[in-house]
């Protein structure tokens, strides 16, 4: 897979503890930064939008 990287809301701290995420023209994979080595998740890059798409609508309801 591509380079990896953490999420942008990863600070100082605690940043070691978020998910990573490597993407391809094609597809997303995510792995626990704490333990990269372990198995990861792959998904369809249009899959992967859709959920975050999700994500952002059900943080946004009052």
């Amino acid at each position: 897979m591509g380079n990896w990287r953490k999420s942008s809301y990863s600070g100082p701290g605690d940043g070691n503890e978020c998910v990573e995420i490597a993407t391809t023209r094609t597809r997303v994979a995510i792995r626990d930064s704490k333990i990269p080595a372990h198995r990861t998740l792959t998904f369809p890059a249009p899959a992967f939008t859709t959920f975050l798409e999700a994500v952002k609508k059900r943080d946004m309801a009052p």
